[in-house]
């Protein structure tokens, strides 16, 4: 028995559960507030993937005479190659059956229907990625094939990270959700509500919270709002998350509360403990006592209000608490693997644990974004001492040393110290996370982040255009983002770009211009993986709160529902939505290496204009990076390589002698030498020793060179030359 009940509603991820719960679980662990949590996206895609649902699912699909199309006839009449293998697939992708990958790869061993039609086009990438990774993604294609199966047959609304999305989208009225919820349980709606009645039962919760971070969570978590108000109301219900908080602000509709008792907005730390306080019976027992709550609607006396009378403060980073997995099926999660990418794939491979480095965003001015809001306009980081020890905790709970710095945007310098914190710690972690391509992000600093386990960064390119970026407020322009992506990749570091089209004022010539920039930072093979999107007009970023200033007429509707997304005309007229396919089709080719020489043209089956791009702007971006001799005295110096060998010798010229020192640096795959004279080879070994990352050293590169001219002469002679310039590509790295 707990006090509250924390459910994520079907769907999000199939490899690792949305944080939302953990964190808030961890939260009220500090409270001694008792909580059990749940993913119900997964229960649910479980309930579906086995054997016995699937054949049900058949024989629904068969009776309901549903089977239409060539491809779903072909699934049906295959459904006995589907109900042997689903078991064992769903095992394999869990990671509980590694073996079953050579059967999978096995020519002609699952059932293939629609979603293999492009295999043989990829065949020769999963060379690249392994067996198993090749199993991963015939495995997925077959589940992917079920799933097309299901949502023509059986549930149009389903979808394996979300569901009834269309309905939570721009849903400025509440009529159609209300209207859909008014009909018969769908087959999804009917798993999902029996795993929940079956946990109200074991749980007997008080309170039960949902957090809705998506639209496509939104309709589930009213149908299981709606079950409980109907068969238990006598139990509290409450909802937050990140689509409330984005889109929920303005509610009024008073049938919302029909489903819901509250609905809370931004952080949740301290609506929930409030929230929790009032139900839990803490607080309010008179009935006239003021009801303290913090930013959160209710229904009282027939109409919506909203009551944020605490005067109490949000809780600070530092005392939110670390999150807390338990009670979810962690051993569970799917793994897949939707496209032959290793960048790509790590948002649905892997089990990750989710932190957050910083609150908010320490830049915060993209035009586009919902700066106005809290959850970003609200900076708050994290200590790297407090950010490790979490990481340590999670990895002790869960087993997992995997890590997704889920951020706005993490900031080069706590990147920098957490990197050093783990490198000093010890730890083998293995760990990603958001940024900005910003110049703080050097050669040096992206060998730091690589050496403490970073694997792979993503970041908002946005449009690869200098006059939009700077429209953007985005503080980059191209060859700084060309430069700081070439850094993260000679490093070892894969990298994501966020990229959009259909900017307000935006011409066409930017479109084509700013995919020629695209094409080239993949042909030189430094940026892996990349995703396009439209541009979308949202109430709460600087576009919304001022259209004019942009260009743009948004198309205002009456507001009683959902409020972010607004249709919008763009001055310029132009359809960005014909760009689409074209966009989206070479940017999975280049992502697999392929069709660099193809035509911009060729992507498009209209007229588009010639790029105005040299074909070598980017390397010229490259190339344009005049080596520097200055460095800040200020900036911190650390060795990432071991103790040399040290051997004294005599060295010869003119009948001339004098003693040299031979340092050998052993590296995990090869050594190297460099020589010094006796004195200042002696130096440099014991000033190593104090620069080692792994004693958490703190010199700054003006005490080094103080040190070095207490003993010798001008320090600039000595660090420009070979043998320390080939210590620095080697790890001796200047922050």
């Amino acid at each position: 028995m707990k006090d509250l009940l924390l459910i994520t509603p079907p769907f999000t991820q199939l490899n690792t559960p949305y944080p939302a719960t953990a964190y808030l679980k961890g939260f009220l662990n500090t409270k001694g507030i008792s909580s059990f949590q749940m993913d119900l996206g997964i229960e649910v895609i479980l309930s579906i993937f086995n054997k016995e649902s699937l054949n049900n699912l058949f024989e629904l699909a068969f009776q309901e005479e549903a089977i239409e199309s060539e491809n779903a006839a072909r699934i049906y009449a295959l459904r006995n190659e589907y109900l042997r293998n689903i078991d064992q697939v769903i095992t394999f992708l869990q990671g509980k059956n590694q073996t079953f990958a050579r059967q999978i790869c096995t020519p002609n061993f699952l059932p293939q229907a629609a979603r293999f039609d492009q295999l043989e086009d990829m065949e020769w990438a999963f060379g690249s990625m392994g067996i198993q990774d090749k199993a991963k993604h015939l495995a997925t294609l077959f589940l992917e094939d079920l799933s097309d199966f299901i949502i023509e047959c059986v549930d149009d609304h389903f979808g394996f990270s979300r569901y009834a999305e269309r309905l939570g989208m721009s849903a400025n009225s509440f009529d159609e959700l209300y209207l859909s919820l008014s009909e018969d349980l769908t087959y999804v709606d009917q798993l999902a509500i029996t795993i929940l009645a079956n946990k109200i039962e074991t749980v007997s919760p008080k309170l039960v919270c949902f957090s809705v971070p998506f639209p496509g969570n939104l309709y589930s978590a009213f149908r299981c709002a709606q079950y409980i108000q109907r068969n238990h109301p006598e139990i509290v219900v409450s909802m937050g998350g990140g689509f409330p908080n984005t889109e929920l602000r303005s509610v009024s509709d008073i049938r919302v509360f029909d489903f819901f008792d509250f609905i809370t907005l931004d952080d949740g730390e301290l609506p929930i403990e409030l929230l929790s306080n009032h139900v839990l019976g803490s607080q309010g027992t008179d009935n006239h006592e003021p009801k303290e709550f913090k930013r959160t609607f209710l229904r009282e006396g027939g109409e919506v209000v909203y009551i944020n009378s605490s005067l109490r403060s949000d809780y600070k980073q530092a005392d939110v608490g670390t999150p807390d997995y338990s009670d979810l099926l962690l051993s569970d999660y799917i793994s897949v693997i939707e496209i032959a990418n290793p960048m790509h794939s790590l948002w649905s491979d892997g089990r990750w644990n989710k932190l957050t480095m910083a609150h908010g965003c320490y830049w915060g001015k993209c035009t586009f974004c919902d700066v106005s809001l809290d959850y970003i306009k609200i900076y708050e980081p994290v200590t790297a001492k407090v950010l490790v020890d979490r990481m340590e905790t999670l990895v002790s709970q869960t087993g997992e040393t995997g890590f997704h710095f889920v951020d706005e945007a993490a900031p080069p310098s706590l990147m920098k110290a957490v990197a050093l914190e783990i490198l000093s710690r010890g730890l083998v972690v293995t760990w990603w996370t958001n940024i900005r391509f910003e110049k703080n992000f050097t050669l040096d600093l992206c060998q730091l982040l690589k050496a403490s386990g970073c694997i792979a960064v993503s970041g908002g390119l946005e449009v690869a255009s200098d006059r939009l970026l700077k429209l953007i407020d985005k503080g980059v322009t191209v060859e700084q983002v060309a430069k700081v992506v070439a850094n993260f990749t000679d490093s070892g570091i894969l990298v994501h770009a966020y990229l959009m089209y259909g900017y307000p004022t935006q011409s066409i010539q930017e479109t084509v211009d700013s995919l020629e920039m695209v094409r080239q930072l993949f042909e030189l093979g430094i940026l892996q993986s990349g995703f396009w999107h439209q541009f979308a007009l949202t109430a709460h970023s600087p576009v919304g709160l001022a259209p004019s200033d942009y260009g743009v007429l948004p198309t205002l509707q009456k507001i009683t529902f959902a409020n972010n997304d607004i249709q919008f005309q763009d001055e310029t007229g132009i359809d960005h939505s014909q760009f689409s396919f074209g966009l989206k089709k070479s940017l999975f080719n280049y992502m697999h290496g392929i069709c660099f020489d193809l035509p911009l043209q060729d992507w498009f089956d209209f007229e588009i204009p010639t790029t105005h791009i040299s074909p070598d702007y980017i390397a010229d971006c490259l190339a344009n990076d005049p080596l520097a001799f200055t460095t800040k005295s200020s900036a911190k110096v650390v060795w990432l390589g071991g103790e040399p060998l040290l051997h004294r010798f005599t060295k010869t010229k003119k009948k001339k002698q004098w003693e040299m020192l031979n340092l050998t640096f052993h590296e995990k795959s090869e050594s190297f030498d460099i020589s010094l004279n006796l004195a200042e080879g002696e130096w440099l070994a014991e000033i190593l020793t104090q620069l080692s990352v792994y004693r958490n050293p703190s010199m700054s590169y003006g005490t080094l060179k103080s040190d070095f001219e207490d003993h010798f002469e001008d320090f600039e002679p000595f660090w420009y030359a070979k043998p320390i310039q080939l210590l620095r590509q080697k790890g001796l790295l200047v922050l």
